[in-house]
């Protein structure tokens, strides 16, 4: 036996040991590591305002702190009024479901012939089997459902946690960083993080930019159709509609349609009808011009990266997949080297129009 070979064994296995201890250390903290990406880009969207408040003199906790509040104050304000405006929807509902259901019992009477009640109905229905099971599902459902709460609350509070570091010791952390590299590297680090803020910001500013005309949209029709609560149904609209990737649209939708019901069924029709044909107007015509100019990436590749950061971190790779690929672009940009065109048939402008330089015989 070779004397190498008890030693390369025992290397092979080390390293297998080793690759089987990160793995599984990997899989372990990957809530940790995604809580940690969004608390980064998070940090880098609101690095402008606390710079800003840096530089005239105050404190950068203290300027993060205050810019945490504002944010806090506006998210509690709108689901304060917001959840005040859908309990009394939902009483609203509740109290005439009653109405609805004899208006609807009348109509099947009257086509059908039938000789159908209100309280037969009800009566059915309290002492069916699918409603008792279906009250067991949901009381054995409640404690799955708070545990789902708990966690997002847990989660809530790491990614802002994370966030206000990173926001409030972002020169610390970036000195730290730059310590270990040479100077050549630190000043390409240095570069980079200057790129990931604006494209963060630009990225933020479309977003935002989408969020207003789109409440402004709903607003005009909600107020047409004379939908009660029309401006917080047209805020929450445009942010659940832009800052919630996937689902977001739905779930923005479904609030309006939800009121208009309660003023006329016919209404929350139209609400759909108008969020399908706005959503398809935002998605092939506002929003690749906003996220070409505000980012300066193509709308193809910002179709791309969302697909591909959905595939491979779920909501939070859609979320932040555009400013992540937008920062990669400005930064490979700045050092990839371009040369010019050589005249090409396929690179010359007028040679890609052969027709342009076919002539026609003339009539005699």
């Amino acid at each position: 036996m070779p004397r190498w070979l008890p030693r390369a064994v025992v290397l092979v296995l080390a390293l297998v040991a080793c690759f089987q201890l990160g793995s599984w250390a990997f899989h372990q903290l990957m809530g940790l590591l995604v809580n940690i990406l969004i608390a980064f880009f998070l940090a880098l969207a609101i690095e402008p305002a606390v710079a800003r408040m840096a530089a005239r003199g105050m404190r950068r906790g203290f300027a993060t702190f205050l810019v945490f509040l504002a944010v806090f104050g506006f998210a509690a304000g709108f689901l304060i009024l917001l959840g005040s405006m859908l309990a009394g929807q939902i009483v609203a509902m509740v109290e005439s479901f009653p109405n609805y259901l004899d208006s609807v019992i009348d109509s099947i009477n009257a086509t059908f012939h039938t000789k159908l009640s209100r309280l037969d109905i009800q009566d059915s229905m309290l002492h069916s089997d699918w409603l008792q099971k279906y009250v067991q599902n949901s009381a054995s459902g409640v404690l799955d459902v708070s545990a789902t709460v708990l966690g997002g609350l847990f989660q809530l509070l790491t990614v802002g946690l994370f966030s206000f570091y990173f926001a409030a010791d972002g020169p610390r952390l970036r000195r730290a960083l730059c310590s270990v590299l040479p100077p050549a590297k630190q000043a390409e680090v240095l570069r980079a993080w200057e790129i990931a803020v604006a494209k963060t910001g630009g990225y933020l500013y479309s977003r935002g930019l989408m969020a207003l005309i789109s409440g402004v949209a709903h607003y005009i029709l909600l107020a047409i159709l004379g939908v009660p609560y029309a401006p917080a149904l047209a805020v929450w609209v445009g942010l659940v509609s832009q800052f919630i990737p996937t689902i977001g649209t739905y779930l923005a939708g479904a609030l309006p349609m939800l009121i208009a019901f309660t003023v006329n069924p016919w209404y929350a029709l139209y609400v759909l009808g108008f969020v399908v044909v706005y959503q398809q107007f935002e998605n092939y015509v506002l929003q690749p011009k906003l996220t070409s100019k505000t980012v300066d990436i193509h709308p193809a590749v910002a179709f791309g990266s969302v697909i591909a950061g959905t595939a491979l971190l779920g909501a939070v790779g859609a979320l932040i997949a555009i400013p992540a690929v937008a920062t990669l672009q400005a930064f490979l940009g700045a050092y990839v080297k371009r040369y010019a065109l050589t005249q090409d048939a396929h690179t010359s402008t007028a040679a890609s129009r052969p027709w342009s330089r076919v002539r026609l015989p003339r009539r005699r």
